[in-house]
């Protein structure tokens, strides 16, 4: 479809305007939008402060057993930052911050990391070789008992195999 205001460029861009229950839709392409004032952006673009602060705002639930009513706020006892400060600002005023609203939190972290609430972290190349060797033999156990429990024990003997020869190396062994 093309643009309604330049007809020069595809639309790409749907906006539907109701006023006294009058419907009206437009199709613009970006470079409309933005002349015709549908739609803005910030002149430095989004950072990730404005992301986090985005999902805060819209995705801080009252912790079980309370109602979204408060009659007092949520205040850190330590920086004095309050719940909707937090909220507003998007970083915690000092680490004690963390305890204090960590009922408030738990939603938001679990959609900033798709449903996953353990951190793996990384480990720096220069160092924690013996580390990032315990991980993937972690790793080659979890594939060691998923094929046991399918009862491909053929696959089951390599896997093992890597993990002695892998073991071997964290304990120095080179025989």
């Amino acid at each position: 479809m093309e643009c309604q205001e330049c007809h020069k460029r595809p639309a790409a861009l749907h906006f539907t305007q109701v006023i006294n229950g009058d419907k009206t839709e437009v199709y613009v392409c970006e470079v409309c939008a933005k002349e015709k004032g549908y739609m803005s952006y910030p002149e430095e673009g989004y950072s990730l402060h404005h992301l986090l602060s985005g999902l805060f705002n819209s995705t801080f639930e009252s912790p079980k057993g309370t109602s979204g009513q408060q009659t007092h706020e949520l205040q850190c006892p330590q920086c004095e930052m309050t719940l909707s400060e937090f909220k507003r600002v998007g970083k915690f005023g000092c680490p004690t911050c963390y305890e204090t609203f960590s009922d408030h939190l738990d939603s938001i972290f679990r959609r900033v990391h798709s449903g996953n609430m353990r951190h793996h972290g990384k480990i720096p190349a220069r160092v924690g070789g013996d580390m990032r060797i315990k991980k993937q033999v972690d790793a080659y156990k979890e594939e060691l008992q998923r094929l046991i429990q399918n009862e491909a024990f053929e696959e089951a003997a390599t896997v093992r195999d890597k993990i002695k020869e892998l073991e071997k190396q964290t304990r120095g062994d080179n025989t």
